[in-house]
């Protein structure tokens, strides 16, 4: 049987990394720290928990208003009940896999978000309970490998032998911590003109424009082992 295909989830399965770090531009503007799109992707994609806050409060310079998480509460209501659009080539991707081959998500997000959005892209029930998040599951997020180490423990599968599709450096760095082959993939709305260059200088392994390429590196994977 084929290792196992590890998809980290915002900006991989679904646009929620553009959409989040615009509004996230936004709050910080309007609490009087001018930021664009750019600069709140370049500083906190791919954090979560404890490093997203100190990484925040640099940005800041001192603590984080209450406002700040008023106004992220509500925009994450917000898409919860209405969704996100599929990063393009996603779906496809996914349904094209064999049923046999075991895949599982690893992400910085909660279960309870995953969920909300893969229902809304209905695939609600194609991962099972192969849904690990960095904030539920292990101590020490992303950039640490503990989250994928983790993901390859409960699937029985050595590091080495685990496909992982990432999109961001903090998330590349994690999986090549681990010992996995780790795709860079440049397909969502996020990524910018140096988005390449940052993977490769975090560790991927290759590096996918869409999904077609990712098709590609993953068959190349397989005729590897």
């Amino acid at each position: 049987m084929r290792g196992p295909v590890i998809f980290d989830f915002d900006g991989v399965l679904i646009e929620s990394e553009l959409a989040g770090n615009r509004q996230l531009a936004e709050a910080l503007t309007e609490l009087g720290t001018p930021t664009t799109t750019e600069q709140a992707i370049a500083t906190f994609m791919g954090l979560s928990g404890v490093n997203f806050q100190r990484a925040l409060e640099g940005w800041l310079g001192g603590a984080i208003p209450e406002r700040f998480h008023e106004l992220r509460r509500a925009e994450d209501d917000r898409v919860l009940r209405e969704g996100l659009d599929p990063v393009p080539g996603a779906l496809a991707f996914l349904d094209s896999l064999p049923p046999e081959r075991p895949r599982a998500i690893a992400s910085s997000s909660s279960t309870m978000w995953i969920r909300a959005h893969l229902d809304h892209i209905r695939r609600a029930s194609v991962f099972g309970t192969a849904i690990f998040s960095g904030k539920e599951h292990v101590t020490r997020g992303k950039p640490a490998p503990d989250l994928y180490l983790y993901a390859a423990e409960q699937l029985a599968a050595e590091p080495a032998d685990c496909f992982v599709i990432e999109d961001s450096p903090t998330g590349v760095a994690a999986a090549s911590a681990a010992g996995m082959h780790v795709c860079g993939l440049l397909a969502a709305g996020h990524c910018l003109p140096d988005h390449r260059d940052r993977l490769i200088e975090a560790g991927a392994h290759s590096i996918a424009r869409d999904y077609d390429d990712v098709t590609a590196h993953l068959a190349a994977f397989d005729g590897s082992e």
